[in-house]
């Protein structure tokens, strides 16, 4: 499975987060790796489950980061699909020195244009790019 794969699975994994208390979410996760459509090697689950935990860990910070770079909105307001987007490409771009800010802002479009609204793309793209720019 190649790295957009897996995001995308943590993407689905990590929706879950919105619709579940914590406490259900250790259930969740067996749930998801029982019900995957396609069969997820175990070098996938654990890249999966670990991306999954090392971002929930940082909701909180991450939720905060994606606020500070909204005007008139918050994370309540934002649709569940283009949280769990951001939240993702928030991390990479913050978090993660192997992936480019570039690839994170663009797996992230990608993400809320096939899962989210026509819409969806262009306003995951606007919140993102104020993180690179923020950065310079």
């Amino acid at each position: 499975m190649g790295k957009r794969e897996q995001r995308e699975q943590v993407f689905m994994l990590l929706f879950r987060v919105e619709f579940n208390s914590p406490e259900d979410m250790p259930e969740q996760v067996r749930l998801f790796f029982e019900d995957s459509e396609n069969t997820i090697l175990y070098k996938d689950a654990d890249f999966i489950t670990a991306r999954y935990e090392q971002i929930t860990a940082r909701l909180t910070e991450l939720d905060e980061q994606i606020d500070s770079k909204m005007e008139g909105w918050d994370v309540s307001r934002i649709g569940k699909v283009e949280l769990t987007a951001l939240r993702i490409a928030a991390y990479e771009i913050l978090f993660d020195e192997e992936i480019p800010d570039s690839v994170a802002i663009n797996e992230a479009v990608e993400l809320a244009k096939k899962y989210g609204q026509e819409s969806s793309g262009g306003f995951v793209n606007a919140i993102l790019a104020k993180f690179v720019k923020q950065g310079e």
